[in-house]
């Protein structure tokens, strides 16, 4: 693999170049605002210190102007011009005191003591000349402020002042000068520091876009084809030793892997589409790949069991189907003779229907002639009651003609008597009697004849009282028996009724079993139908079993 310096090695240089660059950047902009600060204040002290000394000098000029001033004029403004500079305003010490609190050198410190000196001898000079001027002697005075003392020693305090000027400026200048080149040293260095970062940057860039955007952008389409299941998409990145080699070299390795599963799994599922199950997996696959192997593995070991159990059930189906369908040719065979069967049984069924229904109506007809008679039986009955009343009154009017016949007897005996006496008392009266006796001849003649006839007629009466005693017996008898016949006429009535109840249910029962066996007919006659086509269907079967075995038996499968 070719030795590569990683990109985050390469990125952490660049970048902490750029991030010293920049640090550095930063550290020139603070220093150089540093420096600015202080060229400001350098060139505020250079003014300060300027204007004071100047306003030293100009306050040391300005005494000497305005005692000469007082000498020549003798104007007391000019006095108290002066008096008021020494006393209140004091320009020179203070002016003084300003540089001294900014700052001088020994050497600018040392021309200042000798100003202070060279006016300390002035001093004397012109407090002399305003005294001979107040004394009225001018021109004294002008000697003093004039003269060849007071001239030298104010030619050597300007020739200090130009000295002091000179050296202060050039030193404040000198400051302000160094100051200003470290500046522009230091805007120098920053514009070059923000050269290098904009370099760096550019390199960075670069370095980013061949080195990582461009791999990272390759690594990236690479991915999405490797997505997309294409592994043989073409991928010019090399592997290296860097961060995007490494991760080019996994890019490669995982295409490797991912093609020896995919070969391996389709020439496993190719010699599974053939029919050969006795494979056996290896344990090559690695990480997140090995559930795979193991489902290849269960997949075939699950194959080989349920083609193995199929196999066995084809041949199970095969015979079940075969008897299956000789028993569907059995049964649709019954069941065409069962549809045939219950056919005639339905015509029979329709026959008896058609019988019960005359018998009931022969039921109903006969109800009502029952009805009818019983009607009837019962007008005779009643008339039978009234013909045994009828025969109990003749009974008893026969037991009243026997009494009737009884005294009839009696009578016809007393009239024998009576007879039997008017003969004896004719026979008695004698010839006078002999009519009287005819007349008792006829009346015992009479009376036997009455009596014979009551006799005849008691036998008759009594014959009679036999026949209709007989008559009222009989008639019991009938009465009884119409009693028993009412009865059972009005129980046949009922049982009639019943009957007539019973086949019109029956009717209506035949009838709903005549529709039930037309259903049943109909029932029947599709399961014939369906019975034909399920002896098609098992014979289909069958035919699919054989083609099922035969399929089967096409696999390899492992011995069990």
């Amino acid at each position: 693999m070719k030795k590569t310096m990683n990109q985050s090695t390469m990125t952490l240089i660049l970048n902490g170049v750029s991030l010293a660059a920049l640090i550095f950047l930063m550290l020139s902009l603070f220093a150089n605002n540093y420096i600015r600060n202080k060229l400001n204040t350098a060139a505020e002290e250079r003014y300060n210190l300027t204007y004071n000394a100047n306003r030293f000098m100009n306050g040391s000029a300005y005494l000497t102007n305005e005692v000469r001033a007082f000498a020549a004029t003798g104007t007391q403004e000019h006095y108290d011009n002066y008096w008021h500079e020494v006393n209140d305003l004091k320009n020179r010490d203070l002016g003084v005191s300003a540089m001294q609190e900014i700052g001088i050198t020994d050497e600018e410190q040392k021309m200042i003591d000798d100003m202070y000196a060279l006016s300390n001898l002035l001093v004397p000079l012109e407090e002399n000349a305003m005294n001979e001027v107040i004394e009225g002697n001018r021109e004294s005075a002008l000697d003093y402020v004039y003269g060849a003392e007071y001239t030298d020693s104010i030619t050597q305090i300007n020739a200090l002042k130009e000295q002091f000027l000179s050296a202060l400026d050039t030193r404040t200048q000198k400051v302000i000068t160094d100051l200003s080149h470290t500046s522009a040293w230091l805007r120098a260095s920053m514009f070059a520091a923000l050269i290098l970062v904009g370099i760096l940057q550019m390199i960075l860039m670069i370095v980013t876009r061949k080195g990582i955007l461009q791999p990272v952008i390759a690594v990236r389409d690479q991915m999405g084809e490797i997505s997309n299941g294409n592994l043989s998409a073409e991928f010019a990145l090399q592997p290296n030793t860097s961060e995007i080699g490494m991760l080019v070299n996994s890019i490669h390795e995982t295409k490797k892997e991912l093609k020896k599963y995919i070969n391996d799994i389709d020439h496993k599922l190719a010699e599974m589409a053939k029919g050969t199950m006795d494979l056996s997996i290896g344990n090559d696959y690695r990480g997140e790949f090995l559930p795979i192997q193991n489902a290849m593995r269960q997949i075939l070991d699950s194959l080989n069991r349920a083609l193995s159990q199929i196999n066995l059930t084809a041949e199970q189906v095969s015979e079940e189907s075969k008897r299956m369908a000789s028993g569907a040719e059995v049964l649709s065979s019954g069941t065409d003779m069962q549809a045939s069967a219950v056919h005639e049984l339905s015509s029979n069924i329709q026959n008896i229907t058609a019988q019960v229904e005359r018998t009931s109506n022969d039921a109903e007809i006969a109800r009502k002639n029952s009805i009818e008679a019983g009607s009837q039986l019962q007008i005779c009955d009643q008339k039978m009651s009234e013909l045994t009343s009828a025969m109990n009154d003749i009974l008893e009017s026969s037991h009243q003609i026997g009494g009737i016949v009884k005294t009839i007897e009696d009578i016809c005996f007393q009239t024998n008597i009576l007879a039997l006496n008017a003969a004896v008392e004719a026979a008695r009266a004698g010839e006078a009697g002999k009519g009287f006796a005819i007349v008792a001849d006829e009346v015992q003649e009479l009376a036997n004849k009455s009596s014979v006839s009551a006799q005849n007629i008691a036998e008759l009466i009594e014959n009679s009282m036999k026949l209709v005693q007989y008559g009222v017996s009989l008639t019991a008898d009938t009465t009884s028996a119409l009693t028993e016949v009412v009865s059972n006429a009005h129980n046949s009535n009922n049982m009639l009724e019943r009957i007539a109840d019973s086949a019109s249910m029956q009717s209506d029962t035949l009838k709903q079993i005549t529709q039930s066996m037309n259903q049943i007919s109909d029932v029947v006659q599709t399961n014939a139908a369906t019975a034909q086509e399920s002896a098609e269907s098992a014979r289909e079967l069958y035919s699919h079993a054989e083609r099922l075995k035969v399929s089967v038996q096409k696999f390899k499968l492992r011995r069990q």
